[in-house]
């Protein structure tokens, strides 16, 4: 679905409009491929050009284009197969900003709700401006997933399944978060030489402190990733430990229990055994295997297997 919008310094909120227009922005929702031929055809390129934004699986990069500039990012969007972040593509063209997600984005609805003191022809401060979104987007979901491990590191006394597939999810999210930053950072650096698109110096000062919040989202994520594989060590320490101590107490179960049953197997067979022919034979041998067994849970007991 396509829709225009437009807004100047003096506008409080951007205003939707029927057609494109000079300086106006123009963002794509859920794009499909009927949708890409109409913005082919209003900036003259090639369709085969920009197909790339509905490939959900891009690489963050920024490429040149005849007069236009593409730049594909990737921004954090909810699980769809697996899949934890999303194609994000914005096209600078002399005359439009034209933002292309194939998925129903969030981050524009946010935008638009958010009223940004800028207007649609400012497009180096718009680009900007989104692109600070985005990194803001990463680093927030970080810190969601690193309060979660912290959550999960007050409860080491028990784990359980569920426990270790949390992380496993987290250290999944975390990577394609890592996957994409990186690219990120190359395409702002690219920016930032100023090769692509020409920035004015309060710009550039802007560009260059975007680049090192991405910078900073980039380390956290790291730094995560390698507290989420470490708290994994410890749960299989712990699970290795439980494993033992489970065992252990079986095998001892089993040793204690093994004595009342060989005694009852001795006196269940049709031969001359002791006291057989005492009226309190019975009671004698079950006073016996308790002796026996009493003694067995003590001395294991002390040697701690039990």
């Amino acid at each position: 679905m396509i829709t225009f919008y437009t807004k100047s310094e003096q506008d409080e909120e951007f205003q939707e409009i029927e057609r494109p227009e000079e300086g106006c922005w123009i963002h794509v929702d859920e794009a499909t491929t009927h949708d890409i031929n109409q913005i082919s055809q209003l900036i003259d390129l090639e369709y085969t050009d920009i197909y790339d934004c509905l490939d959900r699986y891009e690489i963050p990069r920024i490429e040149r284009i005849k007069d236009h500039i593409l730049i594909f990012t990737r921004y954090p969007y909810g699980q769809q197969s697996g899949l934890y972040t999303t194609t994000f593509t914005i096209i600078l063209t002399k005359n439009h900003f034209i933002t292309i997600c194939p998925q129903k984005s969030e981050l524009i609805q946010t935008l638009i709700k958010q009223r940004p003191k800028i207007s649609s022809d400012q497009k180096a401060k718009f680009l900007i401006y989104i692109l600070l979104k985005i990194t803001q987007e990463y680093t927030l979901q970080i810190k969601k997933i690193r309060t979660s491990v912290l959550k999960q590191e007050k409860k080491m006394s028990y784990v359980d399944s569920k426990d270790i597939t949390g992380l496993t999810i987290n250290e999944e999210i975390l990577n394609q978060y890592h996957s994409s930053l990186i690219p990120l950072r190359n395409v702002l650096e690219g920016i930032t030489s100023g090769k692509y698109t020409l920035l004015h110096e309060k710009d550039q000062d802007l560009l260059e402190d975007l680049l090192n919040a991405s910078l900073q989202s980039e380390s956290l994520c790291e730094i995560n990733v390698r507290s989420i594989r470490s708290l994994r060590d410890s749960y299989q320490i712990i699970f290795t430990n439980q494993l033992n101590k489970t065992i252990k107490l079986l095998t001892g179960l089993t040793i204690i229990l093994s004595i009342p049953t060989m005694i009852a197997s001795l006196y269940g067979m049709n031969v001359s055994l002791p006291i057989e022919k005492n009226p309190f034979a019975f009671v004698i041998i079950c006073i016996f295997i308790i002796i026996l067994s009493l003694i067995s849970f003590i001395v294991f007991q002390r040697k701690k297997w039990l």
